[in-house]
């Protein structure tokens, strides 16, 4: 008989799979993080405080309405394609190619409406394009 205690091998743990999965998991979790940032934003439009407007010579006020009508400098556009607005554009712009096109557009206005005038204005060459908006004092005057 053998009374000699035996020798108990002590269990090892492999760390190896541990930190595969640990850093699988990591990654999963910090992507899921950043794409759930994107569904959150909430947008009011077009409100901004911004400096004083400036005064441009060669301005071309495009207006569009909530409904997708438009009027360049106070004329009203016939038609609601992209070529109709551009022929107005092009009546309008007497400064040519350096003429600013500024787009007053009403917050409820679809946004192809918005697309059209800027897609209007890239056809006949005007490149200078600028949102006019509110100030946040005078959204909350006229509410």
């Amino acid at each position: 008989m053998n009374f000699q205690p035996r020798k108990k091998d002590e269990p090892e743990i492999n760390l190896i799979p541990f930190i595969d999965v640990l850093l699988v998991v990591l990654i999963f979790l910090m992507l899921s993080t950043t794409y759930s940032k994107f569904t959150e934003l909430q947008l009011r439009l077009p409100v901004a405080d911004s400096d004083a407007q400036r005064d441009y010579p060669r301005e071309v006020i495009v207006s569009v309405s909530s409904d997708g009508r438009y009027s360049v400098k106070g004329t009203p556009v016939n038609g609601r394609d992209v070529n109709a607005v551009a022929q107005a554009l092009s009546e309008g712009a007497k400064a040519g190619k350096d003429s600013v096109v500024i787009i007053t557009a009403d917050a409820a206005a679809p946004h192809q409406s918005v697309i059209t005038v800027m897609e209007a204005a890239r056809r006949i060459g005007l490149n200078q394009i600028t949102f006019a908006t509110q100030s946040s004092a005078q959204a909350a005057a006229t509410r």
